[in-house]
């Protein structure tokens, strides 16, 4: 198996950075279409456990559209060939908390889809400490 294919990995990169924009936005319906239609879809969130697309979806459309916008750290998307893809991401919206963030992304004929997502939030762990300088 190919890990990283170039062109696959801009694909899906690009699908990750339309995915971002749409989540800051509140752009319900990119969310939706790069959601994986499916009842076996699944996304943990930060308070919800959703099953399914119809889950997904409705809790979208419930949620504020206020205090999205992020940043993003320490991005990682590797593929595994040609039609798979894990997406992980931290993000901050404020200080003291750090967010995780994992998407396993499936090529699909309509294009790429997010079939599983895992959204978690914990306390900004210490800065690790320093090496001892070597004389």
């Amino acid at each position: 198996m190919e890990i990283d294919i170039p062109e696959v990995k801009a694909e899906v990169e690009a699908a990750f950075a339309e995915y971002e924009r749409a989540l800051v936005t509140n752009d319900v319906s990119v969310l939706d279409r790069l959601f994986w239609n499916h009842e076996k879809a699944v996304r943990y969130g930060a308070a919800e456990n959703l099953y399914g697309a119809a889950e997904i979806a409705a809790f979208r459309a419930a949620r504020p559209a206020q205090g999205l916008a992020r940043s993003l750290e320490r991005t990682r998307i590797t593929t595994f060939g040609r039609d798979f893809a894990v997406a992980s991401t931290l993000f901050r919206r404020g200080p003291g908390r750090i967010g995780r963030q994992q998407q396993s992304w499936v090529r699909f004929p309509e294009g790429w889809r997010i079939v599983a997502a895992h959204v978690s939030v914990i306390e900004e762990p210490p800065a690790p400490a320093a090496a001892p300088a070597q004389s």
